[in-house]
């Protein structure tokens, strides 16, 4: 296993545990995340703002990989979210939506690169339109299917 794939391990196990510290000493203080919900998010205290909001909000949170790959400078992942939701949520626009308490599974895949021993960049990929229906806060469009 190479720094890539022991970082990215690292951060998976940090996020499910809402060990914060750990992601400081993982991520860069000047890390660029994607997100699908809040786009592009700059340095580690955003990060942790974002991944608070999202992951927070779920309870017996559990992360399932399905694929794993490295590269020299890379790690990806992709598998899926479990979690129940127990907290409220806060959308992009601002808004705060109360706990569901449904339990969700939904697919993800994410990208960490990596130099000087952090992940400088992170990018996450996962449905929202997906979640937002397991959720129960929005209808499935006709014809679709959700995990």
């Amino acid at each position: 296993m190479g720094q890539p794939r022991d970082l990215m391990n690292r951060a998976t196990e940090a996020v499910l545990t809402g060990d914060l510290a750990a992601l400081r000493d993982i991520y860069a203080p000047d890390v660029v995340a994607t997100t699908p919900d809040e786009g592009e998010l700059h340095g580690i205290d955003r990060f942790i703002e974002w991944n608070q909001s999202f992951v927070g909000s779920f309870t017996d949170r559990e992360y399932v990989p399905l694929l794993e790959h490295e590269t020299a400078d890379c790690a990806i992942d992709q598998g899926d979210f479990v979690g129940t939701n127990t907290e409220p949520m806060t959308l992009p626009d601002g808004q705060t939506v109360p706990p569901t308490g449904k339990q969700v599974r939904v697919r993800a895949a994410d990208v960490a690169t990596v130099r000087d021993g952090r992940i400088v960049r992170h990018d996450f990929y996962f449905d929202q339109l997906d979640l937002l229906v397991q959720l129960g806060l929005m209808e499935a469009p006709a014809g679709t299917t959700t995990t």
